[in-house]
């Protein structure tokens, strides 16, 4: 029971069962976007499951290098997994002493991570209005964009220092453009976002 004399949540029972420390207050800050981008309550869901499972590699003493446990819980719980490499997962980690099906009851749905965060930690998401909302959207993809271009640029070098790939002094160029069939009208993904809209009536 909680010291108000009401019933412990799941989360709130895995993370003193677990010592998972303050993983409450970063699930708040991931949920509210706080100093980063926003997580859904389904991202929160399996980064706290992964802490579960990384707690219980912990406490076994099982040695893993890094991307491991990510890597367990993704064969573990992922349903394009084949089920000779989820036996093969699972039999690693029951080798080394870990419950596996009883980890596996201790996971938790996205409902459970709302439900701690907004009835035990009392948090309020607020929707944000329409002018944050697009604001948002294009820095999410303003984000992507300078990914595909960093992804590209490093290939190109690395193919160029290989000698696979023969180039001179370059840029890279990454952009979208939108075409709405029914105008006609074609755009920049930014100049849509700013439009507010295409040339449909």
């Amino acid at each position: 029971m909680g010291g108000d004399g009401r019933r412990q949540s799941k989360v709130e029972r895995l993370v003193e069962a677990y010592d998972l420390g303050s993983i409450g207050a970063d699930l708040e800050a991931a949920w509210l976007g706080e100093g980063r981008e926003r997580r859904s309550l389904r991202e929160l869901a399996d980064r706290f499951n992964q802490a579960l499972l990384m707690g219980a590699l912990r406490e076994s003493e099982m040695s893993v290098v890094d991307g491991e446990p990510e890597n367990f819980y993704r064969l573990l719980t992922d349903d394009d997994v084949s089920a000779g490499q989820r036996v093969e997962a699972r039999n690693r980690l029951e080798r080394n002493g870990i419950d596996v099906d009883g980890l596996a009851e201790d996971f938790v749905t996205y409902q459970a991570v709302r439900h701690y965060l907004t009835e035990v930690r009392g948090v309020t998401y607020e929707q944000p209005n329409e002018g944050e909302r697009v604001e948002r959207e294009r820095d999410s993809i303003d984000r992507l964009q300078a990914r595909v271009e960093t992804v590209v640029r490093d290939t190109i070098d690395r193919l160029r220092n290989a000698g696979t790939l023969s180039i001179g002094d370059y840029r890279v160029f990454v952009g979208v453009d939108v075409l709405c069939r029914d105008c006609g009208g074609q755009f920049g993904i930014g100049e849509l976002l700013a439009e507010g809209g295409c040339d449909c009536e």
